[in-house]
């Protein structure tokens, strides 16, 4: 599977390729802390305004949205020209695997369900890693630049509502929200990955019935695939009931964390020791640490599934290795 960082073949796009992606990425960010930035002097100038007409001209604030303009398109420019390298960038890996397989092939195909691993798994896992990786990439980029801000920011919030005096009071709010919710949604759902993995185990056996049926038509027949239907559908039914309960946690969790950068605030807020154009910054980056710190838990679906992927794989490439060609039963 990681072939394409060992062979030569590959050096240029999985070492240069892999730079120019990391290098990207933390200009994008860059740029997000610029548009943080405005956005604290922008609301500041809204403020002014509203509050004192004819103290800042038309042509002041006109020039406010250019600049915010322009940023944003060149934010734009490079997310569009970095999501299109990195397709490219993830698919070369796919071939580094596929050819692999290609030139093992004669011993391969001798295990049961060769073509399946090579066409469809090899498709998912660059497809999930074009996703995964590059929002785990974003997340530590976005973490390492937005939080010495949030901290830096956070030194005029000192008072947090029911607890009193906290020092840089909404990075530990951030983080303790965050942790809290990844370990709160890691407990609710503990069974899914295990669930995920039956389903793909009872859809495999499903799926295997229907194709040697194919060829001879004893197989197949209505007892036997009613059979496989009905647990095929009884693992789905689990699932539904399962992700039930975890998405209720999960959207409540997510709804409850708008308001707790404002709650955190209140004590400051009421005070009128800041300004708006600060809470806007301020719980600009407060969103950036926390959504960084909570990649686990928006990523829960996409892992449970590279899981899988990696799994079947790792499976296939060490049968190659061990030199056996007998048949295994498909499990996933």
């Amino acid at each position: 599977m990681f072939k394409f960082f060992t062979s030569k073949k590959w050096f240029k796009w999985s070492i240069f390729g892999s730079m120019f992606i990391l290098i990207s990425t933390w200009y994008q960010v860059q740029l997000d802390v610029k548009i943080n930035e405005w956005f604290g002097e922008f609301y500041d100038t809204l403020q002014k305004a509203l509050t004192t007409p004819g103290s800042v001209t038309e042509t002041e604030f006109i020039a406010y949205l250019f600049t915010f303009a322009k940023i944003a398109g060149i934010w734009i420019l490079i997310a569009v020209f970095t999501g299109f390298f990195t397709s490219h960038w993830v698919f070369r890996w796919r071939t580094a695997m596929a050819d692999y397989y290609h030139e093992q092939w004669l011993k391969a195909r001798l295990t049961e369900g060769a073509s399946q691993r090579v066409q469809e798994d090899t498709l998912k896992f660059a497809r999930i890693m074009e996703g995964l990786g590059t929002g785990l990439l974003d997340s530590l980029m976005t973490l390492i630049a937005f939080t010495p801000i949030l901290w830096g920011l956070s030194k005029q919030i000192d008072l947090l509502p029911w607890i009193g005096e906290v020092d840089h009071a909404l990075v530990w709010v951030a983080i303790i929200s965050a942790l809290g919710g990844t370990i709160l949604l890691a407990l609710v759902g503990v069974k899914l990955p295990g669930i995920e993995y039956d389903i793909q185990k009872e859809e495999a056996a499903y799926r295997k019935e229907l194709v040697m049926g194919e060829d001879d038509p004893i197989r197949a027949a209505p007892p036997t695939i009613g059979q496989l239907y009905n647990r095929v559908r009884g693992i789905h039914f689990r699932a539904y009931f399962n992700y039930l309960y975890f998405n209720a946690v999960k959207w409540s969790y997510f709804q409850g964390m708008v308001i707790v950068p404002y709650l955190a605030l209140a004590p400051t807020i009421v005070t009128g020791a800041i300004t708006l154009g600060f809470v806007q910054q301020i719980t600009r980056a407060f969103g950036r640490v926390e959504g960084s710190l909570q990649y686990l838990v928006k990523s829960w679906s996409t892992i449970v599934e590279f899981i899988s992927v990696w799994k079947r794989l790792s499976e296939f490439e060490k049968k190659l290795h061990s030199g056996k060609v007998e048949h295994y039963t498909e499990t996933v």
